[in-house]
């Protein structure tokens, strides 16, 4: 039985250098909102070092998507590309300035991968186990608006949920929440 549903954001992005750091800050920003503040280091840097894999390596384009959903007390990061190949895990020093991309998402996380997503693309993604749920718990399933980052800067396109008409204790209105790329 599952005792606390699932919360999920996504961002859809060219991995480029100006969009990775934007990213960053939206991954940050959905994490303090679902109050996972302990887990914001780790995750940015394991999108960071992901998307610099498919602003570095991916072909034929950098177009990608990034999702993060917590289930119950474990929050996956994964990046959705449109390269078939495969990563690979590097051996290299403490000391190298690249090829450790993988190494330091190893070392961050709980537990790793990568899967074939389809004839063309890929899938990597990293795992980190979320504190215990408190506050937490009554928050929404998802925000109303889902980030999408493109050549324009960031955008956010509204998401359909099933709780969008529920009434808000005490009436009136729904807080209003906003974003601010950059």
């Amino acid at each position: 039985m599952i005792s606390q549903p699932s919360k999920h954001c996504t961002v859809e992005l060219n991995a480029l250098p100006s969009r990775i750091g934007q990213v960053r800050r939206i991954v940050s920003a959905q994490l303090r909102y679902w109050r996972l503040d302990p887990l914001i280091d780790r995750a940015a840097l394991g999108v960071t070092e992901l998307l610099t894999n498919v602003h570095l390596h991916a072909r034929p384009d950098k177009l990608c998507t990034v999702e993060i959903e917590l289930l119950l007390d474990r929050l996956t990061v994964s990046v959705h590309d449109r390269d078939p190949r495969l990563p690979e895990v590097r051996d290299a020093t403490s000391l190298a300035t690249c090829g450790r991309g993988l190494s330091m998402v190893a070392a961050v996380s709980e537990s790793w991968g990568v899967r074939p997503d389809g004839e063309s693309g890929k899938v990597v993604w990293f795992t980190l186990t979320a504190p215990a749920p408190s506050a937490a718990a009554s928050l929404p399933v998802r925000p109303p608006y889902s980030a999408v980052a493109g050549a324009g800067g960031v955008g956010f396109v509204e998401v359909e949920r099933a709780d969008a008409m529920a009434p808000v204790p005490g009436g009136g209105h729904a807080p209003a929440r906003s974003a601010v790329a950059g």
